[in-house]
């Protein structure tokens, strides 16, 4: 309302302007004239500015939202009523370790140190609840001025009219971004149309502005005690809850609990560990019950599965949790997004094979032959001569991933992943620099205190190019160089465990297809179809392996990566999940790429086998190795992601429930309406942090991807998980964990380059899988050569004489002489085969496929990434003038306060703010700087592009009438 009043003020200024009386002296009129355009600029500078103090204020309101809680849930503050709790330490006095003289001592040198730091701490051991002792912990002011300094926070700068009461140079840098936004003027009524009709349709499901009103962007600057008078450090908002945890955290991580001496005696990981507190967490900003707190907020609006295709509110996540936990789900969320396309595509392919398997010549040949063809045996000893036709069923399901859709989607797929990447990388941008990340450097992030500790008696130096500090240096010899190769050589033999358990598995298929049982079972499905019995049985097996290793790989990662002596967080983190994802890629797909790639290539044939620990090799069907792969595919995938959404939404609570059974007993009941108490119950977020979760989209990202020309259904189950996974995750992260310590990031880390190898990897697998392991380029040849597949099953099969056999089946009741097996052979003399003219046509068919097909999809990859920048010129150019805005800012303010006595009303550089506010792009850089010869030759080209006035008109101002409203 105060906006549309200002216009009106405005309007009706500039016509008291023109109504009046002319002046005698020409220069008097101009005087008047002049005196009247600065008055109307003035003026509109105020209505613009307003609009844009608007939206600041409305974005504060929105901060409040976070500190609502507080004012809804008192046990959120001291006893006082007043201050904050920020971070609540828990001790138990009935547990025997946190009891001892030195448990105490530690305790008592600890809490002084954090007092002495500054924070003030408020000790509680309320009645009834067994024992349990509260440190409540409170950052003052002077603490988070001095820390914020320390961690080079990036903090929202005031607002024009704050910064200084008068002077139309900051009203201008203020209202620089509100202005670049409406610079740009549509033209086009038919785009509008499709806008308004696109933007109706999205509203359905976009967040409720009502309950998440838009976050506008804000200026922020590194935050320094020197220039806190850009800063407005009064707001209740300006040192949110996830700052002062963050603040407290970093404090608790370095502060030392015994007397000189032990360099690793310190931080509260330590003391945790040890039993001398039991518990260390921020607050959650209240109940999940009671309206009021952005908790709730994000429970019944975020986190409910029913509001699962509702976009998620982004900026409210990263204010609550951090800007690590935001930016997972902002990732997760993009990759849902992603997947829809992917997922429609797949579906349409498994719906045209589904739709013409029955006009697949081949498998109707086999499931219609008039005559019997009997193939040779699958095994030794026990396995009978069988007929072709019993396979028929299998023929047809083999289909619905072996036809010429296959090529078509793995083609997509692998451009669908690089547009993935490529546009990630355009959102990620965006994400970061609405989030105040850009320009962030790893180098300065402070060292890990567990790094400094084991570094304490180095007493070489280096410089910190970044930060301008000594800090000490790793020996290369003595500390870095073992502890690399130590770290190899375990993740190597770990490499080594999970494939020599492929192996194993492997042997069972080989021995449990000469088993006896399989041939003596009443389950025809057992009895006739042995290889698929065999093939699910051995991955359900190799599942349970890949749940086992998982946990021994995580603990060992850890410990490997802490002896590496990695500098900061980011570093830790990166080196942890390269070795994690590593051991889990073998762990996860040694078996899909055996029976992919290796599984019935190199067996032999009758009469010659090729044997493996006196095992012959398992076969694949006449119709290739491609349905024992998709069934892999399958089992893993799907089973993986039940059994990991099982186990993430019980073991939250099965670890709560053990968790109070643990501290007073299971015949007891810890209640009590205090939210420090009710965050005690919940479960410590664990110390991998987001690493299951980014690991387990990760692995399922690479059977999307990596195989998925053999199970095109892939992206519909990970859409489907996808989904519900986001919610679950939020829910659980709301519900079940304490609330985790906010972290800052600029992107995904190493887990992007992961991603990207994942792609280039993927167009390799899926070229060899279409050529090698399907029947696709077979077909092909016999199609081109043929000009039809009339008999091709045939010339797919050669003949062998059963009596040269090596151990023929027992007690067998078939009477001929010859059998058929899979191959292309040349029958010669006795024993005597060799390979037909036919199979060097089909491995050199094969491999110019492969060619052919990795030089295409190349390519396309590589002109798919030339034309999606990685940030947009927009963006760009929002960056460019967002520095110099806030640089104008400092030197503005800088140069009013080291002037004394210094007329801020009387500045007749500064720009008309008629001529600003029409300004756009590189004009109103231009315009921004100040250059009065640029911005007169700018009024004169505005002036030269207006329509002469009408000679019969009242006098027409030359800077024109003010912009209507916007």
């Amino acid at each position: 309302m105060y906006r549309y009043l200002v216009e009106v003020i405005c309007y009706l200024m500039y016509d008291v302007a023109l109504r009046r009386p002319k002046n005698n002296s020409a220069r008097g009129k101009r005087n008047t004239e002049k005196a009247a355009q600065e008055k109307i600029g003035d003026i509109h500078a105020m209505s613009v500015l307003s609009n844009y103090q608007d939206n600041l204020s409305q974005d504060m309101n929105t901060d409040r939202i976070v500190m609502g809680g507080i004012n809804n849930n008192p046990s959120l503050t001291f006893n006082d009523g007043v201050r904050s709790i920020d971070y609540v330490l828990v001790w138990e006095s009935g547990r025997n370790d946190a009891t001892t003289p030195e448990a105490y001592e530690q305790r008592r040198i600890f809490e002084q140190n954090l007092e002495h730091d500054g924070l003030q701490l408020e000790r509680e051991e309320p009645e009834g609840l067994y024992g349990l002792n509260f440190v409540k912990i409170h950052v003052p002011v002077d603490v988070l001025r001095d820390y914020s300094e320390i961690l080079k926070l990036r903090m929202p700068m005031k607002d024009g009219s704050q910064l200084r009461k008068s002077g139309r140079t900051n009203a201008i840098l203020n209202a620089a971004l509100y202005i670049s936004k409406f610079s740009a003027v549509k033209t086009s009524n038919f785009i509008d149309r499709v806008e308004a009709t696109w933007d109706k349709f999205i509203s359905k499901i976009r967040v409720d502005p009502e309950l998440f009103p838009e976050r506008r962007h804000r200026l922020t600057a590194i935050y320094s005690k020197d220039k806190e008078y850009l800063f407005d450090t009064t707001s209740e908002c300006f040192w949110t809850p996830s700052i002062r945890s963050r603040i407290v955290q970093f404090i608790l991580d370095r502060k030392k609990f015994s007397k000189p001496g032990d360099d690793f005696a310190f931080g509260i990981n330590r003391l945790i560990s040890n039993c001398t507190y039991s518990a260390a967490y921020p607050l959650h900003d209240g109940d999940l019950k009671t309206p009021g707190s952005m908790r709730y907020l994000l429970y019944t609006e975020w986190a409910a599965v029913s509001k699962c295709l509702k976009y998620q509110p982004l900026d409210y996540v990263k204010d609550y949790f951090g800007v690590k936990i935001g930016l997972y789900f902002a990732w997760l969320g993009f990759y849902t997004h992603m997947l829809i396309p992917a997922s429609l595509v797949g579906l349409i392919c498994f719906i045209y094979s589904a739709a013409t398997v029955y006009s697949n010549k081949p498998s109707e040949d086999i499931c219609n032959y008039n005559s019997t063809i009997k193939m040779c045996p699958q095994c030794d000893y026990f396995c009978e001569f069988w007929d072709l036709k019993a396979t028929c069923l299998q023929s047809r399901i083999t289909y619905l991933f072996d036809n010429s859709t296959t090529v078509f989607f793995a083609i997509f797929m692998s451009f669908w992943a690089a547009c993935f990447l490529e546009l990630w990388k355009r959102y990620s941008a965006e994400m970061t620099h609405r989030w105040d990340l850009t320009g962030f450097d790893v180098y300065e992030e402070h060292p890990r205190p567990q790094y400094l500790a084991r570094l304490a008696h180095v007493k070489r130096r280096q410089l910190n190019v970044v930060t301008g500090e000594n800090e000490p240096m790793v020996p290369f010899w003595r500390m870095r160089l073992p502890a690399t190769l130590m770290s190899f050589s375990v993740v190597a033999l770990l490499v080594l465990l999970a494939l020599a358990t492929v192996l194993g598995v492997v042997l069972y298929r080989m021995s449990l297809l000469g088993a006896a049982v399989l041939r003596h079972n009443d389950n025809v499905l057992i009895t006739y179809s042995p290889i698929m019995f065999t093939t699910a049985t051995a991955a359900c097996i190799n599942l349970c392996f890949i749940f086992l290793f998982n946990y021994i790989y995580q603990y060992l990662a850890e410990w490997l990566t802490e002896k590496e002596l990695l500098r900061t967080q980011t570093e830790f983190d990166d080196s942890l999940t390269l070795k994690i994802y590593l051991l889990q890629f073998v762990n996860y797909y040694a078996s899909i790429f055996y029976i992919a790639f290796f599984k019935g290539k190199i067996i032999g044939r009758p009469g010659e086998y090729i044997r493996f620990f006196g095992h012959r090799q398992e076969e694949c069907a006449p119709g290739g190795c491609l349905l024992e792969l998709s069934i892999q595919l399958a089992i893993i995938m799907v089973g993986k992601q039940f059994i990991n959404t099982i186990v993430e939404m019980m073991m939250p609570y099965l670890l709560s429930w053990w968790n109070i059974i643990r501290t007073i007993g299971r015949k007891r009941q810890l209640k009590s309406p205090l939210q420090w108490v009710k965050d005690f119950k919940l479960v410590d977020f664990p110390n991998m942090g987001l690493f299951p979760e980014y690991l387990e989209m990760i692995l399922q990202y690479g059977f999307v991807t990596i195989f998925v020309a053999a199970f095109p259904l892939a992206p519909l189950f990970a859409l489907i998980n996808n989904v519900l996974e986001m919610r679950l995750d939020a829910r659980k992260f709301l519900t079940c964990f304490r609330r985790p310590v906010p972290q800052r990031v600029t992107d995904i880390g190493v887990w992007y380059r992961i991603l990207d190898s994942i792609g280039k990897l993927s167009v390799i697998t899926n070229g060899f899988i279409i050529a090698f392991t399907s029947e696709f380029i077979p077909r092909l040849v016999y199609a081109f050569t043929h000009g039809s597949l009339e008999q091709y099953v045939n010339n797919t099969l050669a003949d062998f004489n059963i009596t040269v056999l090596e151990h023929p089946p027992l007690n067998s009741t078939y009477g001929g002489t010859m059998c058929s097996f899979p191959g292309y052979w040349d029958y010669k003399n006795g024993k005597d085969y060799a390979h037909s003219t036919w199979y060097w046509h089909i491995i050199g068919a094969r491999l110019a496929f492969v060619v052919v097909f990795e030089n295409v999809v190349a390519l396309g990859t590589i002109i798919v990434k030339w034309a999606i920048p990685d940030m947009s010129g927009e963006l760009r150019d929002r960056i460019r003038r967002e520095a110099y805005v806030i640089n104008s800012y400092i030197l503005e303010e800088t140069r009013a306060r080291s002037q004394a006595g210094r007329d801020s009303q009387g500045d007749t550089t500064e720009p008309n703010w008629n001529h600003i506010a029409s300004l756009s792009g590189s004009d109103f850089d231009l315009a921004a700087h100040g250059d009065q010869e640029d911005l007169a030759e700018l009024r004169e080209r505005a002036a030269a592009a207006r329509p002469p006035p009408d000679p019969a008109g009242p006098p027409v101002d030359p800077a024109g009438p003010p912009p209507a409203p916007v």
